[in-house]
């Protein structure tokens, strides 16, 4: 386990929207390194940048064309280098997207893995052997000069790299055991090394539980893989960190991965804290994906002060997660957003963002804050921009300040990636800076208290002292600390002892006497959070 996750907070950075610094409206590689001192100074030590590779850009980058090379629209390899050695001055690590299931359908293996001749790279991806012969999985016919049709793993541009299949029922199947296969097993952390020796500090995993098709439920031939590229790692770049959009720690810790996400996904413990109105069945999907009109007024998150939120949807889904990560020596991490997850200001006040951030960043495990939720960036609804469609409206540009395009970029608005918020109160980073309650200062404030007290890192310490259904406050403890939360607007009672000493708390009104605490109960005032030694 690389040492440096014990106390690291990772923020997000979708490189096109963060900062543009050569007019040309998109976010670039320098804009990342120009805002290394400010990341820090909010209390994150580790940065994950979405995919930054050669691209065509049909699906945000996750069309990859060339794995070894920066993107024009972000620069160069040099510059990319440079952000790693001015992160490591700084004592930060930088995580690389890595896209292992599928390439862009421009990319040079698939070129050659299209023609006729047969090559070194003619089973890179999964091909049928006849135009007619994919019945069950998505296929493309008709655009390859070999007779034979190839499998998708997500959009059409998006060709399925070849890891075999944990059971193979026609001829045209390979096994996952197949030389074949592993030679893309073998490709893959080529380039995992090609970058791990420029300086990047490991990779946050895209879809890392779907290599291998047709698997048995515990992914045997997908855990597979992963366990022979952590052997990679403990061998060569022992503290190289791995994170896996996989959202099961049981299987993705015991492959290998140190982190594993919680995702939004319909039904989920992790969408009731934030999102529930995606939980409704008008609302068809939680991510974001779709372009349907959500109704948000059907929400009954954990965090809304009046959504009567029950806290044990999110820990009977989330415990099981948790003491498997325990066991694996591992974390779970909880995220504040990501690219593909709408932003948690759709429906949350600031008052109410500062109670789940509270919580977030109390929690075990390795937390995430994605750029702009630290001063509660909305979500947009807007036109759908490379692939992004329900997911662009989480993927708007940066905003530092009130000067133009909210300070993200020099062009004309017209050629910005993706338009600002254009509403009067647009909240910036420059404007809560010189607010001593802004939300941004109340982040700010509960990094530094995770650094400052060992107890709040990353290591699995935690005990739930006070959990009930449809019941509040929620308590739990981590080593000597007592935390408690009432997300309501009403006083809640728990009768538990809990430590004497407040260390920090939020309150709704910054005058109110937040918590009464006796030998044997407490009582939190409403839309509260405190910590207690």
């Amino acid at each position: 386990m690389p040492k440096w996750l014990e106390d690291a907070v990772f923020y997000e950075v979708y490189p096109q929207s963060f900062n543009d610094t050569n007019g040309d409206g998109i976010g670039d590689i320098d804009g990342i390194t120009e805002k290394l001192d400010y990341i820090k100074d909010l209390g994150c030590n580790a940065i994950w940048i979405n995919p930054c590779y050669d691209s065509p850009f049909k699906d945000g980058g996750y069309d990859v064309r060339d794995y070894k090379k920066v993107a024009p629209r972000y620069g160069t390899n040099s510059d990319l280098y440079r952000l790693f050695g001015e992160a490591h001055k700084r004592d930060m690590h930088i995580l690389l997207d890595l896209v292992p299931g599928h390439t862009s359908e421009e990319h040079k293996w698939f070129r050659e893995s299209q023609k006729q001749e047969r090559n070194e790279y003619s089973d890179r991806y999964v091909w049928a052997d006849h135009c007619f012969r994919i019945e069950k999985y998505p296929y493309v016919a008709g655009e390859s000069q070999r007779d034979g049709i190839y499998m998708l793993n997500f959009y059409k541009c998006q060709p399925a790299l070849n890891y075999g299949f944990f059971n193979p029922t026609e001829p045209w199947q390979m096994s996952y055991k197949d030389p074949e296969c592993q030679k893309t097993k073998e490709a893959m952390k080529d380039v995992m090394r090609f970058w791990l020796d420029r300086g990047c500090d490991g990779f946050r995993v895209d879809m890392a539980n779907y290599l291998v098709k047709g698997e048995d439920e515990n992914r045997t031939g997908t855990c597979a893989i992963w366990k022979d590229v952590r052997k990679m790692l403990d061998k060569d770049y022992p503290e190289a960190a791995l994170v896996s959009e996989w959202a099961n720690p049981k299987q993705s810790l015991s492959a290998g991965f140190h982190m594993d996400f919680l995702l939004n996904n319909p039904g989920t413990g992790y969408s009731t804290l934030m999102r529930d109105y995606s939980n409704s069945k008008d609302n068809a999907n939680t991510s974001g994906i779709n372009q349907k009109k959500v109704d948000v007024t059907v929400d009954r998150s954990f965090f809304k002060r009046d959504g009567n939120g029950d806290i044990m949807r999110f820990l009977d889904d989330y415990l099981p997660m948790y003491e498997s990560a325990k066991e694996n020596h591992g974390y779970v991490s909880i995220i504040t957003c990501n690219h593909d997850t709408p932003r948690p200001r759709r429906t949350l006040s600031y008052s109410e963002l500062k109670l789940a951030y509270a919580f977030i960043f109390t929690m075990p495990g390795v937390p995430f804050l994605y750029y702009g939720d630290e001063i509660g960036m909305r979500y947009l609804d807007i036109p759908t921009k490379e692939g992004g469609y329900g997911r662009t409206g989480s993927r708007t540009p940066m905003q530092w300040s009130n000067k133009k395009n909210l300070g993200f970029s020099e062009a004309f608005p017209e050629d910005i990636y993706l338009p600002v918020d254009s509403s009067s109160d647009a909240p910036t980073v420059e404007a809560q800076q010189q607010d001593p309650d802004s939300l941004l200062n109340t982040v700010k404030e509960i990094l530094a208290l995770r650094h400052k007290y060992s107890d709040l890192n990353s290591q699995n310490n935690l005990e739930i002292v006070y959990a009930k259904k449809d019941t509040l406050p929620f308590i739990y403890k981590r080593g000597d600390l007592f935390i408690a939360i009432n997300p309501s607007t009403l006083k809640q009672k728990a009768g538990v002892p809990t430590g004497s000493s407040i260390i920090y708390s939020i309150c709704r009104s910054n005058s109110c006497d937040v918590a009464t605490i006796t030998d044997t109960s407490i009582t939190l005032a409403p839309e509260s959070f405190v910590i207690i030694k």
